[in-house]
């Protein structure tokens, strides 16, 4: 027997939004001899009065520049991935979701290396980097190709399971939860079903996210530390114990909710408020059902 017909991707990355994302690499890569900070409150609070409120938004500029590349990679893969696997099953959920985290990463990494810069260079005049394009042409003068790709191993491993569990996470939710058209409670569900996807994708990776922070933050003041990525794991849990690689899921898991709630809900509402539409005009009034990612 067939589940019930399932909503969209949706329309981030892995949603990682701003100001939660810089008071989440503050913490990630804080040295653990001179802490800045005890905690997701008191970054907050440091930043907004050593900075003001714009600079919690820094580095705003790189994840807006490569979002729209960024979402069409990952519609594109994992509609058309599951296509070709030609079953729409939870495992095959979980490769095309996995093969859109992958192929993705051929932006996300560049985007994030600047991002990452951004949020941690000093503020005022004696700023090295101008915004995103400038930071990446730095890089690329100074190191080439490598450097403007480094910590894409980790985005990697970050990235494929994440997206495999996303999508995962959030088909056998709307099957289980019978997310059907015309059920008064679908908005809610849809809520529920994208925003425990979002909590699930972050928690499934999280330390690797820790370590590709920290690898791409490497060298920005001072000598480089880290050889790689196995390095990066033994310096880290050596200095730092086991916590290191949790460091700010809290906020993380803070804002992983709603914004995943709302962002499914909305990409499914309104896909198919269209394709009820569009089928409403072609004389089919019966066939309205909720977007898939396949169809998309």
């Amino acid at each position: 027997m067939e589940g019930p017909p399932r909503t969209g991707a949706s329309t981030l990355s892995s949603p990682r939004t701003l100001p939660d994302c810089f008071l989440q690499v503050r913490l990630q890569v804080q040295s653990v001899d001179k802490p800045q900070y005890r905690g997701t409150l008191h970054c907050f609070q440091a930043i907004i009065k050593q900075e003001s409120v714009l600079g919690l938004y820094r580095g705003l500029g790189s994840p807006l520049l490569g979002l729209t590349f960024i979402n069409a990679l990952v519609f594109g893969m994992q509609g058309n991935t599951l296509r070709a696997l030609g079953r729409d099953s939870p495992l095959n959920q979980f490769l095309a979701g996995a093969a859109a985290g992958a192929i993705q990463c051929v932006i996300c990494c560049p985007m994030e290396l600047a991002k990452t810069r951004l949020q941690l260079q000093e503020a005022g005049p004696a700023r090295t980097y101008r915004g995103p394009l400038d930071c990446l042409a730095q890089i690329y003068r100074q190191e080439g190709l490598r450097g403007v790709n480094r910590g894409m191993a980790s985005t990697l491993l970050r990235e494929t399971p994440s997206f495999g569990v996303y999508f995962l996470t959030y088909d056998v939710l709307t099957r289980a939860l019978g997310c059907e058209p015309g059920d008064r409670l679908l908005v809610p569900k849809l809520l529920l079903a994208g925003g425990t996807s979002g909590i699930a994708s972050w928690l499934s990776t999280y330390p690797v996210d820790v370590i590709k922070s920290r690898l791409q933050a490497d060298g920005l003041q001072g000598a480089p530390r880290y050889r790689g990525i196995v390095d990066c794991v033994q310096q880290s849990y050596r200095d730092e114990g086991w916590r290191v690689f949790t460091r700010g899921l809290a906020s993380t898991l803070l804002r992983a909710f709603p914004v995943n709630a709302a962002t499914f809900a909305t990409v499914t509402v309104v896909l198919s408020y269209a394709r009820g539409e569009e089928a409403r005009l072609e004389g089919d009034a019966g066939s309205a059902t909720l977007a898939q990612p396949s169809s998309l």
